[in-house]
């Protein structure tokens, strides 16, 4: 028995060994292929044409490779190739540089904190990301109209008029473009998603997945620049200073790879970027102010081979010259099955989600703000709790609403955070609130969205406890390998700015006794004691508030104006208990809703009263609405004869109602010039307009061709059939079709007396303009011969797009 043990050992030695040699074996093979790849590798990396073959390098085999490399160095080097061994040496670190941006920007951009960044706790990008709504196009102009307006507007446009451009596809041209694209402008409303787009562009290509074509990816920020915008760098230092993994690079300098680099959010670009003074500078190496530094990597001087990226709110798109864009494309937000996948993501109960979108959908002013994806997580937040309690409360129906609760949970939120208290009664801190609204409302009037330390300090703010303000400001640091430090500051939304400036007045009237908006008018303490209520002075301050919006044509202080007079219900001051007073007599409302009223007859901008009826909506006055919808209901709309407050309430029906503008049709409603002079609005919202027959003269050809005007890539058919323009319409409409942003493709004028003078008026534009047209019908008109052969020469033409000439 003692024997067998020594035996039992010597076997299972042989086997140890015979194991070992097979794992040499495999490791031996391994380590032999690996290094005949590494050198293959290495002997293209040699190649004069090595940039078009940029490889990355696999974070799990770096330690091999390191070592590879080491051995290849060592080797050349004993062979006296040291020239060869410089420049692989030099090439590696370029993969180096690149395997190390990919990771770093991997690790900053996978993760997003939904809503205020830096507070809660972070979602995986990939798992919340909903794709918005992206589309390619636009004329360049700078639509002034309140960014809430513009999405009110967009939210009727049906799907499919425009050309839309998936975000990873921003830099490739589409079918029948030959040009390639260089240089791409994102313009969208604050809060619409450009920034969370770019950040899924950047993870995409960080994890190997998309646009593995471009080598190094640079986003840049215009707030963090603005800190450093006094100092002066060169190109390359100032990608050392924000990526200083790439302190070894040297392809870029010598333009050997495809670069991108990303600015965002050019509207808070506090630089001149004086394109015309600013001198040309090519050398990546020359030091010069940071203002000529992106002017010229802008213009292409600098690294002409590089991509570029800038996003921007609409308002500040232009700043970049025409000449400088090979793309413009707008981010539209959620599209409405895009608003239900990203509830569906948000929630992980289906059938709270189902209720949630239930629930917005009751509301349409609601309903159109969640095309504004941060405005989806502000409602997911409020009706996740609301609709989450046992005996559910009133859900919020108006903006007014659904922001004070929103208030509220989040004043919760903070006491639970910081104070640890559980309360179910929110516990106001007037003081702050007070000192936050004076920040809101005075920004608000110079129309700035981001605040400097000094800002928050003149309002009486601690610059410490900014960030946890009620959980709404919050506080963005930068920090770049303690190299650099600085603080900006901003609203999450500019509706919560909104929000809180209109709060802050009303709080100032009703607890300072101080009228903000009509000062002219000073309260006393006697006066309002001799009224026995805040009441007449809250009249006078809602009169002065409708006044301050409508007279400013930007719609600047629409939403705020909203707000304040929301905020002046009841039931909004019940909900805010313990800061506002209650038992406002709903009877003070009265007065103002009349005024609004007045105002709606008054103002001849249908579009500066759209905000006024979302004003009603708010004080729960829908009587001018009802009786429109009655109209329709009833069918009888065509023969009633409106009031100019009726008209605006019929347009207003029609830009909010559930049903898309696919076919705007005058016949149902008045057969006249002032039928189509009234309804211009929604002209310009409609793809296709029937207007035949509807006695339009020379004046209402003059309307049609400013809605043409105001929104010319929009409509695309237009029939005028039966009607009697006269030389002078045709002839505007003609001119209309000359602007290379016109898109219309099918126009009907049958039968509308059009001379051989129109003839020529419309074969000149379509010369000028061949792209877009494909069916023209000129029945029953008086061309002559010379009118006809205008017309049918164009249709000859290969160039011309022209396919059905009637």
């Amino acid at each position: 028995m003692q024997k067998c043990k020594p035996d039992a050992d010597s076997d299972s030695t042989k086997f140890q060994q015979e194991d070992q040699e097979r794992i040499f074996q495999v490791i031996e093979e391994k380590i032999i292929t690996f290094v005949k790849n590494e050198l293959k590798r290495f002997k293209r990396m040699l190649t004069p044409d090595y940039q078009e073959t940029f490889e990355s390098k696999e974070e799990d085999e770096s330690d091999a490779r390191e070592g590879a490399l080491k051995m290849a160095l060592h080797f050349l080097r004993n062979m006296k190739l040291n020239d060869l061994a410089n420049k692989l040496q030099e090439n590696e670190l370029d993969v180096v540089c690149q395997t190390s941006l990919k990771r770093n920007l991997k690790n900053k951009y996978q993760s997003v904190f939904e809503g205020i960044p830096k507070q809660g706790s972070p979602a995986l990008l990939k798992n919340i990301y909903t794709e918005v709504y992206i589309t390619e196009g636009g004329s360049g102009k700078v639509n002034e109209e309140h960014e809430v307006r513009q999405i009110e507007l967009k939210s009727k446009r049906p799907a499919g008029q425009e050309t839309s451009i998936k975000c990873i596809d921003i830099f490739k041209p589409l079918p029948g473009q030959v040009k390639p694209i260089r240089s791409v402008v994102t313009k969208g409303v604050a809060g619409i998603g450009k920034t969370v787009s770019v950040q899924k562009f950047i993870l995409d290509w960080a994890e190997g997945k998309e646009n593995q074509d471009i080598h190094f990816i640079f986003p840049l920020h215009f707030r963090e620049l603005n800190l450093i915008k006094t100092e002066q760098h060169s190109l390359m230092d100032l990608l050392h200073r924000f990526f200083t993994e790439i302190k070894q690079l040297t392809f870029l300098s010598q333009g050997k790879c495809k670069a991108l680099f990303i600015f965002d959010g050019l509207d808070e670009c506090r630089l001149q970027l004086d394109f015309q003074k600013n001198e040309s500078l090519t050398d990546v190496t020359e030091v010069t102010s940071l203002d000529v530094l992106l002017t010229n990597v802008i213009k292409g001087n600098l690294l002409p081979s590089a991509l570029l990226w800038i996003t921007s709110r609409p308002a500040a798109a232009n700043q970049i010259p025409p000449e400088c864009v090979d793309r413009v494309t707008e981010v539209q937000g959620f599209n409405d099955p895009q608003k239900e996948e990203y509830f569906r993501r948000r929630f992980s109960d289906q059938n709270l989600a189902s209720r949630v979108i239930s629930n917005i959908q009751l509301s349409r002013s609601l309903h159109i703000m969640c095309h504004i994806p941060v405005f989806c997580w502000i409602a997911a937040t409020v009706l996740e709790i609301i609709l989450g309690a046992s005996g559910v409360k009133q859900v919020p129906k108006t903006l007014t609403e659904m922001y004070t609760y929103f208030l509220i949970f989040q004043t919760m939120q903070r006491r639970l955070k910081y104070e640890n208290v559980h309360d179910l009664d929110p516990q106001w801190n007037q003081a702050s609130l007070l000192t936050l609204g004076k920040l809101a409302y005075e920004q608000l009037e110079k129309g700035n969205v981001i605040f400097y330390e000094k800002d928050l300090r003149e309002c009486g703010i601690d610059v410490n406890e900014a960030a946890v303000c009620s959980g709404i400001c919050t506080q963005i640091f930068q920090e770049e390998s303690g190299l650099h430090q600085g603080k900006l500051y901003c609203f999450l939304h500019l509706s919560i700015q909104e929000y809180l400036a209109a709060l802050y007045v009303l709080l100032m009237l009703i607890t300072r006794r101080t009228d903000l908006i009509s000062p002219k008018q000073p309260l006393s303490f006697k006066l309002l004691k001799k009224m026995k209520s805040v009441d007449k002075s809250m009249i006078i301050l809602q009169k002065s508030a409708v006044d301050k919006a409508l007279e400013h044509e930007d719609g600047q202080f629409d939403l705020f104006l909203r707000f304040l007079l929301g905020l002046s219900l009841e039931s909004n001051q019940t909900l805010l208990h313990g800061l506002l007073q209650r038992g406002h007599k709903q009877m003070g409302n009265e007065e103002t809703i009349s005024y609004i009223k007045a105002k709606i007859r008054e103002v001849p901008s249908s579009e500066r009263v759209i905000n006024l009826f979302h004003c009603l909506n708010e004080l729960n006055d829908h009587s001018l609405v009802e009786e429109i919808q009655s109209f329709l209901s009833a069918g009888t709309l065509s023969e009633a004869e409106l009031s100019p407050t009726q008209w605006s309430a019929l347009v207003f029906v029609l830009l909010t109602s559930e049903q898309n503008l696919d076919v705007f049709d005058l016949r149902k409603y008045i057969r006249s010039d002032e039928g189509l002079l009234r309804l211009q609005p929604v002209v310009e919202e409609s793809p296709k307009a029937q207007l035949s027959d509807c006695s339009i003269t020379e004046e209402g050809y003059a309307s049609l061709a400013s809605a043409l005007r105001l929104n010319p890539n929009h409509l695309r058919e237009l029939d005028l059939r039966g009607n009697d323009p006269g030389e002078s319409g045709v002839k505007l409409l003609s001119d209309l079709k000359e602007d290379p942003q016109c898109k219309l493709n099918n126009l009907r004028l049958s039968d509308c007396s059009v001379t051989e003078e129109g003839y020529a008026s419309l074969a000149s534009a379509l010369r000028l303009n061949p792209s877009h047209l494909r069916e023209l019908d000129l029945r029953g008109n008086d061309p002559g011969e010379s009118g006809v052969k205008l017309l049918l020469d164009l249709k000859e033409d290969p160039q011309y797009k022209l396919k059905k000439l009637r």
